[in-house]
């Protein structure tokens, strides 16, 4: 499997990455279906027709609910939510750390208690590896210590070097699982994470290291976390140099279509966040005029689709005075009308940046739309 780079204009990159599911054209979004499904009733046969080229489930809350080895014992996570395209696991680093009053994190790997139900749990490196690779995605990520911003100099680097460590035992592991005749999916990917919070040094001292290693595409980890944007816009400037040209580059969890724009523009190819789907299910909507909410009175009358430019299927069918109607009446199905626009109108915006790429028109794309995007209407 490989990633090739079709073109470039200054940092930002078009290209192809092959996987084991299917290419995925980049730059790309990835649909996050957290716990198998995107929240606001949209399931991945609706994916397709939203454009949606690689959906992410996470691992921790697969691993909770139903349990890893239960999804293993139905087929894998293609053939449990009938996606068929890529699918990218996170690690679970990401929910465990976020759970700072119940977890404590050792060298083995981190102690922690369910937010569901309490009960004391454990995942390591080779643990993660093992439900990831239950699950049978296309690509799991290495287990990584994810540091709140900002944080103390000294700590942040002794965590990047300990995701370093995890790193190893990550790859040492999957080689060993993808070798066992019961895996699903022998052909599962591995992605490194770079850590070292806002600091410059750490951030590309880990990358120099962890480039080292062959893996089949690189992350930048705790961004969006606690940093203003021009900071996380900073350190992207800083690691780029240092990762692997012939390898994807994934920006976790960001972030606002301007956000993505920026990071396009520093040389990133993939993204995931939930943002398009959460601020949906609050009548918090994306358009090529930029962000409007439906909760505004003045949609009560106005028989206009979300986004006159947009071709999804809620804006072929319906009004912003309908919407705005089932909101009121909290009817369910104003969240899945609005989810399926936001995931639309990303994926679509992800497409417009390839064409752009295409047509060495990156660069007049990215000025006229940095403006546009995040203005409220």
């Amino acid at each position: 499997m490989s990633m090739k780079v079709l073109k470039v204009e200054g940092n930002a990159r078009r290209g192809v990455f092959e996987t084991p599911h299917g290419a995925v054209q980049t730059p790309a979004f990835m649909n996050v279906a957290t716990a198998g499904a995107i929240k606001g009733a949209v399931s991945a046969l609706d994916l397709a027709e939203l454009k949606c080229q690689v959906q992410l489930c996470n691992t921790y809350h697969m691993h909770l609910r139903p349990g890893d080895k239960v999804v293993k014992s139905l087929g894998g996570l293609h053939k449990f939510t009938r996606w068929q395209g890529p699918i990218l696991t996170d690690s679970g680093g990401f929910q465990v750390f976020s759970l700072s009053k119940l977890r404590k994190i050792k060298e083995e790997g981190v102690y922690f208690s369910s937010h569901i139900d309490g009960r004391k749990l454990f995942i390591g490196p080779e643990e993660s590896m093992q439900i990831q690779s239950n699950l049978a995605s296309t690509i799991a990520m290495a287990f990584d210590e994810c540091v709140e911003n900002p944080a103390p100099y000294d700590y942040v680097k002794a965590s990047s070097q300990r995701t370093i460590r995890w790193l190893h035992r990550c790859k040492q592991e999957m080689d060993r699982l993808n070798s066992l005749e019961g895996t699903i999916n022998p052909r599962q990917m591995l992605f490194g994470i770079n850590q070292g919070g806002t600091y410059e040094d750490i951030r590309i001292e880990n990358m120099k290291e962890i480039s080292q290693l062959d893996l089949d595409g690189f992350a930048i980890g705790g961004l969006a976390v606690g940093e203003t944007e021009q900071e996380m816009y900073r350190i992207i400037e800083a690691v780029e140099p240092y990762m692997p040209k012939d390898k994807p580059r994934y920006l976790m969890g960001v972030g606002t279509p301007v956000n993505i724009l920026e990071a396009v523009y520093r040389g990133v190819d993939l993204f995931d966040c939930v943002m398009p789907t959460r601020n949906a299910r609050h009548g918090h909507i994306f358009t090529w005029q930029g962000r409007r909410n439906l909760f505004n009175q003045k949609y009560e009358l106005d028989e206009s689709p979300l986004d006159e430019e947009c071709g999804c299927p809620t804006c072929r069918n319906f009004t912003r005075a309908y919407i705005r109607h089932l909101f009121k009446s909290q009817e369910m199905l104003a969240m899945r009308l609005c989810v399926m626009h936001n995931l639309y109108f990303y994926n679509t915006l992800m497409e417009r940046i390839r064409e752009s790429l295409d047509n060495g028109t990156f660069t007049a794309f990215y000025k006229k739309f940095t403006d546009i995007l995040d203005r409220r209407i």
